[in-house]
């Protein structure tokens, strides 16, 4: 396919300028806990959110949509068949469809779900933490409610097998990111703060990110490490501010979202800490 491994910190910036110029429209069908920080953190970075669940039009939503957004944290039999309804339009339009697989392995119900969701069809990308990326792959891996107890390296040989079954990208976030695909590209982001685990919806504000980043960048893996990278410049930046301020995690929510708005190139690529393996 042409693809390269070889990829800079200033291509990646590129990738969110387009994301920023096209708006792309990210249809998210997402938990009650974080959709309204996840809708705030799609518009700060340039993109155009809607968090539509309703059976009646998740098809025509999903229609119009530049990319799909599926997150399983609060699960109940209608939001489910709603996914598979949205999932089997965007596959059918060929847009990017983004699985967020919270809390995979914690309770029959919810692996049952995911099973549903994968037979309806695979997804493009899926990003979780290592616990959850371990369940999804088939492998044993024990679950705090959606805490990871694994780490994300010990999840990079599970994330490299589901990549290369879904035949997609599969991202494992943590302290490190991994982001990897089936065609082997591996590369790992170790920008963030601890202190971003403190906030509820980061992580799956990172998923509905992919999905603008992924709307506009036709090469999925490196939509998917564009946007990783920006959240984690961004969350490094917020923490160091919040700190300098006195302040903790109730104001880091804001600096957040104002460092995916303002974020400027020379903050993103000296700040990048980024390896490609291959």
């Amino acid at each position: 396919m042409g693809l390269t491994a070889k990829i800079s910190a200033t291509e990646l910036w590129a990738d969110l300028l387009a994301v920023r110029a096209q708006t792309p429209l990210v249809h998210s069908i997402t938990n009650f806990v974080v959709m309204n920080y996840n809708a705030n953190a799609l518009l700060a970075v340039g993109a155009a959110p809607v968090m539509a669940h309703a059976l009646e039009e998740v098809q025509d939503m999903a229609g119009i949509a530049q990319a799909l957004v599926l997150n399983i944290g609060t699960l109940e039999p209608q939001w489910i068949r709603a996914m598979q309804l949205a999932l089997q339009t965007a596959l059918a339009r060929g847009i990017p469809v983004v699985l967020d697989p919270v809390g995979a392995g914690a309770t029959r119900y919810r692996n049952e779900a995911l099973a549903a969701l994968m037979q309806t069809g695979a997804p493009s990308i899926v990003r979780g933490n290592g616990s959850e990326i371990m369940s999804v792959a088939g492998l044993a891996a024990k679950t705090r409610g959606v805490d990871s107890s694994a780490s994300s390296g010990e999840a990079v040989d599970a994330a490299r097998a589901l990549a290369s079954d879904l035949g997609g990208v599969v991202c494992v976030s943590g302290a490190d990111d991994h982001v990897l695909d089936a065609a082997g590209r591996h590369a790992v982001l170790s920008n963030g703060h601890p202190w971003m685990t403190k906030v509820t919806g980061v992580g799956c504000s990172a998923s509905a990110l992919v999905g603008a980043f992924a709307a506009v960048q036709p090469d999925r893996w490196r939509a998917t490490l564009a946007a990783m990278a920006v959240l984690g410049v961004v969350g490094e930046l917020a923490a160091e501010r919040v700190q300098a301020a006195g302040a903790g995690v109730g104001r880091l929510q804001i600096e957040l979202l104002d460092g995916l708005q303002l974020l400027d190139e020379a903050s993103f690529t000296s700040r990048l800490k980024l390896v490609v393996h291959g």
